[in-house]
């Protein structure tokens, strides 16, 4: 692991990074060496032309060249291959092979320089026998001047127009019709931002089912710390919807990354109310929109009978969530669904308060849900600790990996600690890797674990559903196939974050519809089990 010393300097590349790359030179090398060869056996006895014994003493030296070299990458790739992460020990005389590897470049320059000089002379033998070579004096010039090819270029622009002539105006196609269902149309709703041809909210309806008529307010607009939503009316539900989206732009992941909490004003009697800072905000945006503008007066103005549900996904379900403990004081009767929210979001007072309105739902291995900045360094902590207890070279653990990623398995088949404990040549010095203070892996006075108001520990909102895959599948497996498991979930399931092939693709929107299109389906999966404790959740 760590980084390699050459010509006086370290660099970030470590003594065991070389398998791969070394593996894939040593393949094309030994295919080159066996096509030379080949040419060189059978028309050997076409060279007796002028010039052919300079082809032959060529073919030859080249042979024994990339002999050399294919023996100085193979030493690589086995000694790359030795020792582990944190034991470089084995790996010692790898500075000497890529010494000696750098080295045989320059003769290998040398020899096609000569190559095509030979060829550019014009010599006379067998046709077959100097378009191989000139194939090999291509293969190896080629990385050297990539940019020849591209020599004409400029001229070859610049002679499209005279100097001093009149360019005509470009011509300009006519711009084709949008389908119908994205042509601007005469709106009964407010709508604020972007969508000049309507077709996100083309989506919109195709994704919920509604009317034009049913909407209220949909806006795009979407700035830092400003997220889209929409209001509608569910007629069926009869309830009023307030929907957030979750993260789609680089404004949003700025909002994410606003990870440091801040104090929760709200109209209530909970103590010690903190929050995520950029949800926070977020979340203040639109209830200034929902409430400030009348949008919500708005709607119930329309439907006074209906409750207010709101929901959202990722960070749209965080905001959500906030949202309706905001809006919890005026309208008593809201309710929220959180889809994928993120686990960093609530004080504890604050979670164990949402418990009474808010739902979330959560897939599989979703990373999000189990993300917050305390998770992340104990992550940090537990990678660091497998690593200096790890006792196999990178390429296996790597192999195994892509292995786990298709096909999926059980990671506890796969050994990666000491069966003793401690290493015997830990990494970075002398003393362990983790007992003692390293300059490039201790946690420094900045670590977020030591700055407690600036990152106090955070909940996921409201109760949990956790909807989990029966048994052990890849990423190659199909959803429609697969069964799964529903049941309610304690926030401490998902205090730490887990590594498996689904755990980004758990947290995709299309997946979770899919997959709760796949659980209501099934009428063995029963969303209404009572919670731990006895209680229920209504979900209506």
């Amino acid at each position: 692991m760590p980084g390699m010393v050459l010509f006086g300097r370290r660099w970030a590349i470590a003594s065991d990074d070389l398998v791969f790359p070394g593996v894939f030179e040593l393949l094309v090398r030994v295919l080159w060496w066996v096509g030379i060869l080949m040419l060189y056996l059978m028309h050997r006895g076409k060279l007796d032309c002028p010039g052919g014994g300079l082809l032959s003493s060529y073919l030859i030296v080249l042979l024994v060249l990339l002999a050399v070299i294919i023996g100085t990458v193979s030493a690589i790739v086995c000694v790359s291959m030795k020792g582990t992460i944190c034991n470089p020990g084995p790996r010692k005389s790898m500075s000497k092979l890529l010494y000696v590897r750098l080295a045989l470049f320059l003769p290998e320059m040398v020899w096609a320089s000569l190559g095509a000089a030979w060829i550019a002379d014009g010599v006379q033998c067998d046709r077959t026998v100097g378009n191989g070579i000139i194939a090999t004096v291509v293969v190896r010039t080629r990385t050297w001047c990539p940019a020849t090819s591209r020599l004409a270029l400029p001229s070859s622009i610049s002679s499209r127009t005279t100097p001093g002539a009149p360019r005509s105006p470009p011509r300009s196609s006519p711009t084709p019709p949008g389908p119908s269902s994205c042509r601007r149309r005469t709106t009964d709703y407010d709508l604020v931002g972007g969508d000049q041809l309507n077709c996100h909210f083309s989506s919109i309806l195709q994704t919920t089912g509604l009317q034009h008529r049913d909407f209220i307010h949909v806006s795009f607009h979407d700035k830092v710390y400003e997220l889209p939503f929409l209001v509608a009316l569910d007629h069926r539900k009869e309830s009023v919807v307030v929907a957030v989206r979750g993260t789609m732009s680089l404004q949003d992941i700025l909002t994410d990354l606003s990870a440091e909490s801040e104090p929760l004003n709200l109209e209530c009697e909970v103590q010690d109310c903190w929050a995520h800072k950029g949800i926070s905000q977020a979340a203040r945006y639109v209830y200034r929109r929902l409430v400030n503008d009348g949008i919500l007066s708005q709607a119930f103005s329309i439907a006074p009978e209906y409750r207010l549900v709101v929901v959202g996904h990722s960070l749209g379900a965080g905001a959500a969530a906030l949202l309706a403990l905001m809006l919890k004081s005026p309208y008593p009767q809201v309710r929220c669904y959180a889809f994928s929210p993120p686990r960093g979001l609530l004080s504890k007072s604050l979670y164990e308060y949402s418990k009474t309105f808010i739902v979330s739902l959560v897939l599989g291995k979703d990373v999000i849900p189990r993300l917050s900045v305390t998770n992340l360094e104990d992550l940090k902590r537990r990678i660091l600790r497998v690593i200096a207890h790890c006792n196999k070279p990178k390429y296996k653990i790597l192999l195994r990996g892509c292995w786990y990623e298709l096909f999926g398995g059980s990671p506890e088949d796969l050994p990666t600690e000491l069966d003793g404990g401690d290493l015997t040549q830990p990494l970075l010095g002398e003393h362990s890797l983790l007992a003692h203070w390293s300059p490039a892996y201790s946690f420094s006075s900045e670590s977020p674990l030591e700055s407690p108001t600036r990152y106090p520990p955070l909940y996921p909102p409201g109760r949990i559903i956790h909807l989990e895959e029966e048994g052990a599948s890849g990423r190659c497996s199909c959803y429609p196939a697969a069964r799964y498991t529903v049941r309610w979930s304690h926030e401490s399931e998902f205090s730490k974050i887990l590594i498996g092939p689904k755990m980004l693709t758990d947290h995709m929107p299309d997946i979770l519809i899919r997959v709760l299109d796949h659980v209501v389906s099934d009428r063995a999966a029963c969303v209404s089990c009572p919670a731990r404790g006895g209680s229920s959740v209504d979900l209506a």
